[in-house]
């Protein structure tokens, strides 16, 4: 039996949307509630690097706590999320799509949680290491725990989502809809590209924040072009 797309009005849509945003949240809240538990222990992981943190007002302590158990709800829910866009697309897809897609669900889901620890043990020690440096004798860093939370979360997030680059254009280019000649055409409109999304992901406005997410989102670029040129349906005519 053939899978053809199926038709859908566009409010079958929204409520097709709706439905899966509601499954995805609901997830996410429960495995934020189970993550508040470990709470403590998060936070000591996440502020390793740090020598000291403190809290600014009475309630910060317990707003971080509640923000990095929502950080850690949504990573452990990536793979029902992922299932959950799964079933919201497929029934616009061909058989030979569809069998496509599984795959791609799974990568997508290594490749986030894959750029999420190369940001949190790699680039965030040596980054913060960086920063740091910059203090002297007189001008000693009071971090507070609430925005530093906030800046290790949403560069971990980031490079999540710059990581899936590959398997976007992996899918792009199975389809047809991307080729690698076109990526080349448009490398340097690209490198344009990867500044501004560089600079409106990270969290703080300072230069080599924003360095640190354009690199790896460059090279994983390069490689997207190399995947499409050996992957891509355009390639193959």
């Amino acid at each position: 039996m053939t899978h053809t797309p199926r038709e859908m009005s566009f409010w079958e849509h929204l409520e097709e949307l709706r439905h899966r945003l509601i499954v995805s949240m609901a997830v996410v809240l429960i495995l934020s509630i189970v993550s508040y538990s470990f709470a403590d222990w998060l936070i000591d992981a996440v502020s390793r690097p740090i020598d000291q943190v403190f809290f600014m007002g009475p309630t910060e302590a317990f707003s971080v706590r509640i923000k990095i158990s929502l950080f850690a709800g949504f990573i452990l829910s990536l793979p029902v999320i992922m299932y959950q866009i799964w079933q919201f697309i497929v029934p616009g897809l061909y058989a030979h799509e569809v069998k496509m897609v599984v795959p791609v669900v799974v990568f997508a889901t290594l490749f986030f949680l894959g750029g999420a620890a190369f940001c949190f043990f790699l680039v965030l020690p040596v980054g913060i290491k960086f920063l740091m440096g910059f203090g002297t004798e007189k001008m000693k860093p009071l971090i507070a725990i609430g925005r530093y939370v906030s800046f290790v979360g949403w560069m971990t997030l980031s490079f999540g989502v710059v990581f899936e680059m590959p398997i976007v254009s992996f899918f792009l280019g199975r389809l047809g809809l991307l080729s690698s000649r076109k990526m080349r055409k448009g490398r340097r409109y690209a490198i344009v590209g990867i500044l501004i999304v560089a600079a409106a992901a990270t969290p703080s406005p300072d230069v080599f924040s924003q360095l640190m997410l354009a690199g790896p989102l460059y090279l994983l670029y390069e490689a997207s072009v190399i995947l499409v040129r050996l992957t891509g349906k355009a390639e193959a005519a």
